[in-house]
């Protein structure tokens, strides 16, 4: 997978690749916006890259029916963090020589 310089060249990528589909579906724009229940100028911002909600990429990607790219987003979490806390090891305490007390010596009782 390539590295993208700045969120600019991402939110434009994905501008792209949204626009694909659309296209690859048979859809303009106002189609998709009235399916999608957003705004038009929600659906041209979006495909040029620039700034769109998060309810308006939802709503774009079910209709064009790429819900997949959500769950990559957000994979479920498979590892439980109070398991991983279990199977550490219990803390060790540091043993630190503790400091004579005034007027008795190492030997004095």
């Amino acid at each position: 997978m390539s590295q993208y310089q700045t969120i600019e060249e991402f939110e434009q990528i994905l501008g792209e690749q949204i626009r694909a589909l659309r296209l690859m579906l048979n859809l303009d724009q106002r189609e998709l916006a009235a399916q999608a229940g957003i705004a038009l100028n929600a659906v041209k911002r979006l495909e040029s890259g620039k700034t769109a909600t998060t309810r308006t990429l939802i709503s774009v990607l079910r209709v064009l029916g790429r819900t997949d790219w959500l769950t990559s987003l957000s994979p479920h979490v498979t590892i439980n963090p109070i398991t991983m806390a279990n199977l550490k090891s219990p803390r060790q305490r540091v043993y630190k020589e503790r400091k004579s007390r005034k007027g008795t010596t190492d030997g004095d009782v």
